[in-house]
């Protein structure tokens, strides 16, 4: 395809996502792939890309630069972290060698910090997407998902930043545990809240609320969709009793799936804070952008 100027990735453990980026600057064309890291041996990367994309790039060279977990240890070639406090837009990213000498591929590095250990790989540059339109935020920045991240962002610096396991427990006490005998289809919003406010005033109590769920079934007290609601609200009051000192450090901003945000802004307001939500697909992109940006001022 004529008129690409470079290719912008996320590449994360289930999914490929790549925009063909005009000389203009804007996306003119928008691909995905489910050959995501976690299906895909390090050899396998240049295949899987060259498929999605090999009309995209002509005869060359083009840039190539990739977020996410194709950069893990696993995936394509092992991009470093940066440690912050940092700028989340990298300033350096790895060289990816490619057997097609058209491609020019660099992944962006991963953030991480030593005390307390943490990193995340994919979310910095949705922080840097949100930056790159709001460069004066200071506030904290939260990324719901599977393991969701909180960073204190100020002065154009991710200056700290936790990981809490969130949905990952949700999912595993929810089709692994006990509870994935009562646990059925639906929401109820009012179970949610309560749930809430349950698990963020006693976090010391969730074992024995998650186990009153199941009882709670048992007896025939909650029905499927109420026990769902509750397990998610008692995880996410834990969750944000974790971070409740983060969120008197500024404006919250959330930054994932729409559905998720949505709880967790609501979750939020159950404890008296608010919260502003971002798209992520747009801040991805915009955090990629803002990097090829940076690599490119750096090589001149």
């Amino acid at each position: 395809m004529s008129g690409t100027s470079w290719i912008a990735a996320d590449w994360g453990t289930s999914n490929l996502r790549l925009w063909a980026m005009g000389a203009d600057g804007a996306p003119i064309s928008e691909r995905r792939s489910d050959r995501g890291m976690g299906t895909l041996s390090p050899d396998e990367f240049e295949g899987a890309f060259l498929d999605i994309a090999g009309d995209l790039i002509g005869d060359g060279p083009c840039d190539v630069v990739i977020c996410g977990m194709a950069g893990a240890r696993q995936g394509w070639v092992e991009a470093a972290y940066a440690t912050a406090p940092c700028a989340p837009t990298a300033a350096t990213a790895t060289h990816v060698p490619t057997r097609d000498t058209r491609l020019n591929v660099r992944i962006l590095p991963g953030l991480c910090q030593m005390s307390p250990p943490d990193v995340m790989r994919g979310e910095e540059t949705q922080i840097a997407g949100y930056l790159a339109g709001a460069p004066d935020f200071d506030g904290v920045i939260c990324l719901p998902g599977t393991h969701s991240k909180w960073a204190r962002v100020s002065g154009g610096m991710v200056q700290t930043f936790r990981t809490f396991m969130t949905g990952e427990l949700f999912h595993l006490t929810a089709t692994q545990s006990i509870l994935r005998h009562s646990i059925g289809a639906g929401w109820d919003h009012d179970a949610f809240t309560d749930a809430v406010a349950q698990g963020f005033n006693a976090p010391g109590r969730v074992t024995t609320d998650l186990f009153s769920l199941r009882a709670a079934s048992l007896l025939g007290r909650k029905d499927g969709a109420s026990i769902r609601a509750r397990l998610s609200g008692l995880l996410m009051g834990v969750e944000l009793n974790g971070a409740q000192d983060l969120m008197t450090q500024g404006d919250v901003v959330l930054i994932g799936a729409p559905d998720l945000c949505e709880h967790y802004e609501r979750a939020i307001r159950v404890i008296g804070g608010g919260a502003k939500c971002a798209d992520a697909t747009a801040m991805t992109l915009a955090g990629l952008i803002a990097a090829h940006d940076r690599l490119k001022e750096d090589q001149t």
